[in-house]
């Protein structure tokens, strides 16, 4: 059964405030047991927050906008305690829940947000230019677009979501997410626009989406805010091109709880700042992590940004001397390809990384930018910098149990090279 928000008084004028037309649509589509509230093609939505509700399908026709408010005093804070203004620990983690939301869920099982029509979070309004190459806001966290919490059996699909100035899609406390052809279209100098955030949240599938953002395109966390869930567990993300001024697949670093059977398969990341990305700063553990047939392109943007180009950096070190790190482990990367400006890292304090196998990997020199070079970014972490070292293919510290096989490195003058240390 259909609900159309007009016939509960939304004007879709791109003026008017339908929040109050979509929100009796969705209750009244859930008190009916569930249907799809329909957003139709060719009218813009302008809406202050709303909460999605158990069996509801909320359907953006192709066409449609829903066209977040430009007002912060429009926006759902979560009733959880939610953290403001900067954190004062190290590499200012995300340690709250999310304060400002504008679609959000709250146990709402079975909900769906599809359709090929767009979801604008109209984020110019929550930013500022610093520089020439970012832009940030004056308050942290700024409104996230999605936030689903303690969910199951939820579908995203078909959407197009864009123009956010922090988290786009992030699910807390889910279980049975699905995650499907998504396009995330984010401007690639607004500082925290993250993609796909999945934080304690477990059996996730992530295919065929397209994410383009300036930080982490998907990423897996395990946040201070969230801790009251099961750790992140049994993510499969495949099939998706990616443009990050991050790092474009992540776990960390926000990782107070393991994280465990991960797979990122068959997907394809260009011009990003990283590639493939495991930190870990928190007292969580990484374990068995696989990446496979996966072609990595990285440049080198702006000194701004964190990452220096690393195709592959996995770093394992504390947040601080009160927040000591836990281990990586059981991580397998097989049939990458790596082009960039700089050689992928593999770094720990003494006994936090084992067990890194890499099999038919390739990793080539290809200096493209203006930006300096010969750069590795161990940040964040108590006493941890940009480290200065020649761009090598791969260059190590403290790794146990590293295996290589099929592996070619290449340097900048086209010849072959060596694994090199710190």
């Amino acid at each position: 059964m259909d609900f159309d928000p007009i016939a509960y008084g939304a004007r879709a004028d791109g003026v008017t405030n339908d929040a109050p037309a979509i929100q009796k649509a969705i209750d009244a589509c859930c008190q009916e047991g569930g249907g799809r509230v329909v957003l139709r093609s060719g009218k813009t939505y302008r809406s202050a927050s709303l909460h999605m509700k158990s069996r509801v399908e909320l359907h953006l026709e192709n066409g449609s906008t829903l066209l977040a408010s430009d007002r912060l005093e429009d926006y759902f804070r979560p009733d959880q305690p939610a953290q403001d203004g900067p954190v004062s620990s190290v590499g200012t983690p995300v340690t709250g829940k999310p304060s400002y939301v504008f679609l959000y869920a709250y146990g709402a099982d079975h909900a769906r947000v599809t359709g090929s029509g767009t979801i604008d979070g109209s984020g110019s309004a929550f930013v500022r230019r610093v520089s020439p190459w970012y832009v940030t806001g004056d308050f942290y966290p700024r409104p996230t677009l999605i936030y689903f919490e303690n969910c199951r059996h939820i579908t995203f699909r078909d959407t197009v979501m864009c123009n956010v100035s922090f988290w786009t899609l992030h699910v807390g406390g889910c279980e049975d997410v699905l995650i499907d052809s998504i396009r995330i279209l984010n401007p690639l100098d607004v500082a925290n626009s993250d993609g796909i955030d999945v934080d304690h949240s477990r059996y996730v599938r992530i295919c065929d989406c397209h994410v383009e953002c300036a930080d982490d395109c998907i990423c897996m966390k395990n946040t201070m805010g969230n801790r009251e869930y099961p750790h992140t567990k049994g993510v499969l993300v495949t099939g998706c091109t990616l443009v990050s001024t991050s790092a474009a697949l992540k776990i960390g670093t926000e990782g107070v709880d393991d994280f465990e059977d991960i797979q990122f398969s068959n997907c394809i990341i260009d011009r990003s700042n990283r590639g493939l990305s495991i930190q870990v700063r928190d007292a969580g553990c990484v374990r068995n992590v696989s990446f496979d047939h996966i072609s990595v392109r990285t440049r080198r943007f702006a000194e701004s940004w964190w990452g220096c180009a690393e195709p592959i950096a996995i770093t394992a070190v504390d947040r601080s001397s009160d927040n000591p790190g836990g281990t990586i482990e059981n991580v397998r990367f097989s049939y990458i390809d790596c082009e960039g400006e700089n050689g992928a890292v593999i770094y720990g304090l003494p006994g936090r990384v084992r067990d890194i196998s890499l099999d038919h990997v390739r990793i080539a020199l290809n200096e493209t930018s203006r930006w300096p070079k010969g750069q590795y970014d161990l940040r964040p972490g108590e006493g941890m910098q940009i480290v200065a070292h020649p761009a090598v293919p791969l260059l190590t510290h403290e790794v146990e149990d590293l295996r290589l096989e099929q592996v070619r490195l290449v340097g900048t003058d086209g010849k072959e090279k060596q694994p090199e240390t710190f």
